[in-house]
């Protein structure tokens, strides 16, 4: 006959070879858990496009010193030219934009040419912008004596156009727009972002006005001036439009060397490479951009001066 035992008191205190396993079983499982939580968020840190992007308006690849200064980026474009007859309150003009619609809307620039000139004298700048993923209006003026304030109007003019009326208008993103001119047109920016605060960007090119200071300003702007420039020479004009421009605004002032005041109207890769990182960054908000802003570039063969308020805080 089979004998049975109560347990002892050593057998109670005793793991069972079961319990021993179960235990060993759940700290392995534990591990292995959190070693999968570990890999999870390495890879989320280190490969691109792991995680959901934390800015839904990043356009194109990471930028590179290479890929912003040359002559076209990373997107296929297409353009649409838009006559004086089809509009109000500017002079007609040509859409640049991106071919492909995958990624969504893109924001947008209405840009105005200068005293006495015309849609062609900036037309390089649709292109070489809307290929790095922007829609890009070089426009005509009424009329080629329209001053500054004219200018500004028609700008925005432009602006309403292209979000509301435009064969593009639904790929546009209507709360991320900014403004650029040459010359008078520069000086129409600065008027266009007075009156539209809520523009995320303005760029005067070599701009004239015979207002100098823009206190009023809440739009992020980058003046730019020449060193060169007999016509609206800095000392009057780009640099007091910068200097009165509030402390507390996003600010910059680039001035190119060896440059008159009819450098904006050839390709350039100093003023496409600032303006490309200028618009990216606020129109897009896109801090992939900021390592061309900040520091703040050296002078150079093309930089004569640069200044500007860094970090960047929009």
């Amino acid at each position: 006959m089979q004998q049975h035992r109560l347990p002892s008191h050593q057998d109670l205190l005793r793991p069972s070879r079961s319990r021993t396993f179960t235990s060993r079983s759940r700290t392995f499982t534990s591990l292995l858990t959190a070693a999968a939580a570990t890999a999870g968020l390495l890879m989320t840190a280190l490969v691109p496009g792991a995680q959901a992007a934390d800015n839904p308006y990043e356009r194109g690849p990471a930028p590179t010193d290479a890929s912003i200064e040359a002559s076209r980026g990373p997107y296929a474009t297409s353009q649409s030219s838009v006559s004086l007859l089809a509009v109000s309150g500017f002079g007609g003009g040509t859409i640049h934009y991106p071919t492909s619609t995958a990624d969504g809307t893109f924001g947008a620039v209405v840009i105005s040419p200068g005293f006495t000139a015309y849609e062609s004298s900036i037309a390089w700048l649709g292109p070489r912008l809307a290929s790095q993923g922007f829609v890009v209006f070089t426009i005509d003026t009424n009329t080629t004596l329209d001053q500054p304030d004219s200018r500004g109007r028609q700008l925005l003019a432009a602006l309403d156009y292209l979000t509301q009326r435009s064969s593009v208008r639904t790929r546009v993103d209507a709360s991320r727009l900014g403004v650029m001119g040459h010359s008078m047109g520069g000086g129409g920016s600065l008027e266009a972002a007075k009156s539209r605060t809520s523009l995320k960007a303005a760029i005067p090119l070599t701009g004239w006005n015979t207002d100098k200071t823009w206190p009023e300003l809440r739009t992020p702007t980058l003046v730019v001036g020449a060193d060169g420039d007999t016509v609206a020479p800095v000392a009057t004009h780009s640099e007091p439009f910068y200097e009165s421009l509030p402390g507390s605004l996003d600010k910059a002032y680039l001035e190119l060397r060896g440059a008159s005041h009819f450098t904006p109207n050839t390709s350039n890769t100093t003023i496409a490479k600032y303006s490309i990182s200028w618009l990216k960054r606020f129109i897009d908000d896109d801090s992939r951009y900021e390592q061309f802003l900040c520091p703040l570039p050296r002078p150079s063969l093309t930089i004569a001066e640069y200044r500007g308020t860094c970090p960047h805080t929009a």
